[in-house]
């Protein structure tokens, strides 16, 4: 490549189709339809009665790779429990100059008390806008999360059912017993996770899997086929056990 060929691809440029949008309009052609698995800002949520989920247990910030997230949990007092343990999340912070949205803290709270939303149209003139303190990550009244100053919740209503949809170590996998139940519990929070669908097989096809299986137990020693039985415990090919 010559010493002006670099110029000329920069310059091709300038007359090509534009592939951003104008993203200060929100109107159609502005913001693009997030995705379901979009990792957005946390929150956390509370029970219906307004008790918080947060049992200050720190799995949140032990599991995090980024280091982002301080917990730290003191016990209830007794006389005006904040949650329904024995403890609860007195600090609660999260540093988002340093989090990378993987969404493991989602799946390693054991009460769904912290989820992420598809919030990401957020950003900071100050570093310490930047550190959410409990204040401002836990949902309101409404069940629905505090808006900051410098975020964008224009589309609220498009992205307020659901969650990040990150699947949980709890989740049924695919099972098709779970098939149309919701795998989170709404209550006070910002984060209900759609239901499985489509996981049990078309009749017509579950019918010949169990035809198939039944023809290769009940043929032993058929090409394909499972020999079930078994020499006696303590036999041999030549005999008895011990014989000469």
């Amino acid at each position: 490549m010559g010493y002006l060929d670099g110029f000329r691809v920069t310059f091709k440029k300038l007359f090509e189709e534009r592939l951003t949008r104008d993203y200060s309009k929100h109107t159609t052609g502005g913001k693009r339809v997030k995705p379901v698995r979009l990792h957005g800002r946390h929150v956390l949520n509370r029970y219906e009665d307004g008790m918080e989920k947060c049992i200050g247990c720190e799995l949140c910030a032990g599991v995090c790779p980024a280091r982002c997230i301080y917990v730290r949990g003191a016990d209830n007092p007794p006389d005006d429990p904040v949650s329904p343990g024995e403890r609860y999340g007195y600090i609660y912070e999260i540093n988002y100059l340093r989090c990378i949205h993987c969404d493991l803290c989602v799946e390693a709270c054991p009460t769904e008390a912290i989820t992420e939303s598809k919030l990401f149209e957020f950003s900071f003139t100050n570093r310490n806008d930047a550190i959410y303190t409990k204040a401002e990550l836990v949902v309101d009244d409404e069940g629905l999360p505090q808006r900051l100053p410098w975020e964008d919740w224009s589309d609220l209503a498009d992205v307020a059912p659901h969650t990040s949809a990150w699947m949980r170590a709890t989740s049924p996998s695919g099972s098709a017993a779970y098939e149309g139940r919701v795998q989170w519990s709404g209550e006070l929070g910002f984060g209900v996770r759609a239901s499985e669908q489509g996981q049990s097989l078309p009749e017509s096809e579950a019918e010949a899997g169990i035809a198939e299986a039944d023809a290769i137990f009940s043929h032993p020693g058929e090409p394909g086929g499972h020999d079930t039985t078994h020499a006696p415990t303590g036999s041999s090919a030549g005999g008895e056990e011990g014989h000469h």
